[in-house]
């Protein structure tokens, strides 16, 4: 009798209303196991491009502009598979989150995310800025259907991403990982500062934003992996 009481109470310092996030079954967790890798690939896979274009300055050129010319195939691959795994990754955090704080628009804000890749992927950017080989140095005078899509896809998926790190930083304020939720909201808002489509060393801090952001989501998914 005694030992089913004990199997039969929740565990210590965690009330049934307050129990974390995690990734149970084989298939959520597969969902989850899309968020950890999503950042990784398309990091890697975008900077060995910009390392092997001819022509391409990170200094100067966004990651957007590896969509164009001969090989824009790659990137244009890069974005849609990280896209793709970013909406799996937010049914796989539907599935973890439970009850509380953020159960809902976590995984909603995910989802955007993984929408503005897709869709960045799917509508390229104009030329500009002298690449690919050819193209006038400076920003587009016009746009063209596919470089506006593209143009509304960046900052959809970038204010996605700085509103997701509040969200999750409620939920784990609430789960009582409070330092977690404190290093939450400083990438977020290093995120907003450095997304900044406008400024100095535009393109660099563009990476760096984007690459910060990727291996927040991949710590997040990671820790719904381990709890």
């Amino acid at each position: 009798m005694d030992t089913a009481l004990r199997s039969a109470a929740p565990a210590v310092g965690v009330t049934p209303s307050r129990a974390p996030a995690r990734a149970t079954d084989p298939a959520t967790r597969a969902l989850v196991w899309a968020g950890v890798v999503a950042g990784p690939l398309f990091v890697v896979a975008g900077l060995v491009q910009a390392l092997a274009r001819d022509g391409f300055d990170l200094s100067r050129h966004p990651l957007s502009l590896l969509s164009l010319g001969d090989r824009g195939f790659l990137q244009i691959t890069n974005f849609i598979v990280a896209g793709v795994l970013m909406l799996a990754f937010a049914v796989g955090a539907r599935r973890s989150l439970g009850d509380g704080p953020g159960r809902v628009w976590a995984p909603v804000l995910f989802g955007l995310y993984g929408v503005g890749l897709v869709l960045g992927g799917a509508f390229t950017a104009d030329p500009a800025l002298g690449f690919p080989a050819g193209t006038p140095d400076g920003s587009p005078t016009e746009w063209t259907f596919h470089g506006g899509v593209h143009a509304f896809a960046a900052p959809l998926a970038f204010l996605a991403l700085v509103a997701v790190t509040f969200v999750v930083a409620s939920r784990l304020r609430w789960e009582g990982h409070r330092t977690a939720a404190a290093w939450s909201i400083v990438i977020g808002l290093a995120c907003l500062v450095l997304c900044v489509p406008f400024g100095p060393a535009m393109s660099i801090r563009l990476f760096v934003g984007v690459a910060l952001g990727f291996a927040w989501i991949t710590a997040y998914a990671a820790s719904l992996l381990r709890r």
